[in-house]
């Protein structure tokens, strides 16, 4: 498995179509909802298992903050740590960015993928998209 920053343009149509499958096609999210104005500035990132894209997320930076979202894996991927690796492969992005903190509304299902990974709840459950969302950060520096 590899996890990389996409770059090329093909890099980005694969993370695209993940999304698309995963958001638009599996949970119903509306498409106008799945692709929004932070993707033309977000550092997007791909995951690929024997040169497969299976796995995407994307990292907009504010400031020093940075707010996780799109983290998908494919259906027939999920449960062999793909996420995991993609998520620390955000993570290690964003601390070369020297970012101290991490956001991210993690769908209800994913709460405690997130939180074994240290990321902690901030707020109360919300809907977005229809889905139960909840926020939650994690702090990056002097932290794996």
């Amino acid at each position: 498995m590899e996890t990389k920053i996409a770059q090329t343009p093909e890099e980005l149509q694969q993370v695209m179509a993940i999304r698309e499958e995963v958001f638009v096609r599996e949970q119903q999210v509306p498409p106008e909802l799945e692709k929004d104005a932070e993707d033309d500035s977000a550092i997007h990132f791909l995951a690929l298992v024997n040169g497969q894209a299976v796995g995407a997320a994307r990292l907009v930076v504010h400031g020093d903050e940075g707010k996780v979202g799109r983290m998908s894996v494919l259906s027939p991927f999920r449960g062999r740590g793909i996420g995991s690796a993609l998520l620390r492969k955000v993570e290690a992005a964003a601390r070369e960015q020297g970012l101290v903190r991490l956001r991210l509304h993690a769908q209800d299902h994913a709460l405690k993928f997130y939180q074994r990974l240290g990321y902690q709840v901030t707020g109360e459950a919300f809907l977005e998209a229809g889905i139960v969302h909840f926020p939650v950060e994690k702090l990056l520096q002097g932290r794996d």
